[in-house]
């Protein structure tokens, strides 16, 4: 049994879907399009909303947003994956709560910028995407950050500055205030409770590098990442098990964290993380105290993910890239046992991956669900994206997707 692959579509093919579908909607050429990435976490899973460290990188999938301005306040929406046709929604009457589905993304946007003192007004807007929805790979911040770099284009607001030929951002500050900003749109018009990874990754990547994120002050560092020069590639698997970050189960998580953190007195779990003691003191604290099992574990998922993606870090640094596949393995174990937001699906997938020769391999993105990634020998792509279709096949799960993650440029202007 043969892994279906996940295609990526070039700038070309992106902007000639995009443009169709908004002359077939709106009968009209757009002012332009513009392409944000999704993302692929190497290492530091539910880390952000900790103040903690994260390592993405972007993917070089991509949603593609048409937008026309209007001399109005209304936003018109349509998406090449929604067939429910056009979404019309006034920006006077968007407040968090009154938009739902998908448009919540877009929508919350505008506002996100409107709240923050920018003159933003209606649009046109179509969407087409090739980052798969709902397989822990960031379609949401894409949407959200294509459309952010949309907006900051069309009415000159001088945030998101460009992106260079060697794919890289020529204004991180502004990018930075941006990504705040979707953050925003996506915790409060569409109530995902998520930290602020995602949309880091698909404006403030480069091409050909990880970006070290330090969420608790929002810098960043651009580490490179060429696998291929070491023999190696980095293989993503969609498992099909659709997760949501607007889920009980993911505030939940959240909640325990933060909870854990008021315990101790900290301002966060990052706080624990970098403490120099070093003997425990902050696990034994928690135990003894209502629901202490459930947050040791919470928080010793915390504290080792931070030091994990320092130690990746470090491995890239230093060149030894195979050192990676031990930390994955570790990352995963713990997201499964301590943190608890692995799946049958996700498991099989990892240790299937690993059984047929990967280095390591780990689920990434927020869990329940998604996407998994093995780093593996380039000429074993194809064995092991086989291999886990295979035991897919197996357990009687349906056909996973698979694709080869490169480190691609950040969100940016396709055609103007």
């Amino acid at each position: 049994m043969s892994a279906v692959r996940i295609p990526a579509w070039d700038a070309a093919e992106g902007g000639r879907r995009v443009r169709r579908l908004f002359a077939a909607t709106f009968d009209a050429a757009p002012d332009g399009v513009w392409s944000a990435p999704g993302r692929v976490n190497l290492i530091g899973e539910h880390t952000d909303y900790n103040g903690g460290l994260a390592l993405p990188i972007a993917l070089p999938h991509r949603t593609y947003a048409a937008l026309a301005r209007r001399g109005d306040d209304v936003v018109r929406l349509v998406s090449a994956q929604e067939p429910s046709g056009v979404r019309e929604v006034r920006l006077s009457d968007a407040v968090p709560g009154a938009v739902g589905g998908w448009a919540a993304y877009v929508v919350g946007v505008a506002w996100a910028l409107r709240e923050a003192g920018h003159d933003v007004g209606g649009f046109d807007v179509a969407i087409d995407s090739c980052v798969p929805f709902g397989a822990g790979l960031s379609s949401s911040a894409a949407l959200e950050a294509s459309v952010a770099v949309a907006l900051d284009d069309l009415h000159g607001l001088g945030l998101a500055g460009r992106v260079d030929p060697a794919g890289a951002p020529t204004d991180d500050a502004g990018r930075a205030v941006l990504a705040a900003l979707c953050v925003r749109a996506e915790n409060e018009m569409a109530g995902a409770p998520t930290g602020g990874m995602d949309q880091a990754a698909s404006l403030r990547a480069r091409a050909g590098h990880a970006l070290l994120l330090d969420c608790r002050d929002g810098s960043v560092r651009h580490v490179p990442f060429d696998l291929a020069a070491h023999g190696l590639a980095l293989l993503v698997v969609d498992t099909r098990a659709e997760h949501s970050h607007v889920d009980g189960e993911y505030a939940q998580r959240r909640a325990a964290c933060e909870e854990a953190a008021r315990r101790l007195g900290v301002a966060s779990l990052r706080d624990v993380a970098d403490d120099p003691r070093g003997d425990g003191w902050a696990l034994e604290a928690l135990a003894a105290g209502p629901d202490g099992e459930v947050l040791v574990r919470r928080v010793r998922h915390v504290t080792s993910e931070i030091a994990r993606v320092t130690a990746l870090v470090a491995a890239l640094d230093s060149g030894d890239v195979p050192a990676a596949g031990a930390l994955m393995d570790a990352s995963h174990a713990s997201l499964r046992d301590d943190y608890e937001v692995s799946c049958r699906e996700l498991d099989v997938a990892v240790e299937a991956a690993r059984a047929a020769g990967a280095l390591g391999a780990r689920m990434t993105g927020g869990g329940f669900g998604g996407s998994a990634i093995a780093l593996v020998a380039a000429g074993d792509v194809d064995h092991v994206a086989d291999a886990v279709a295979a035991a897919f096949d197996a357990h009687d799960l349906p056909a996973p997707a698979v694709a080869v993650a490169v480190a691609g440029p950040p969100a940016g202007t396709t055609e103007v």
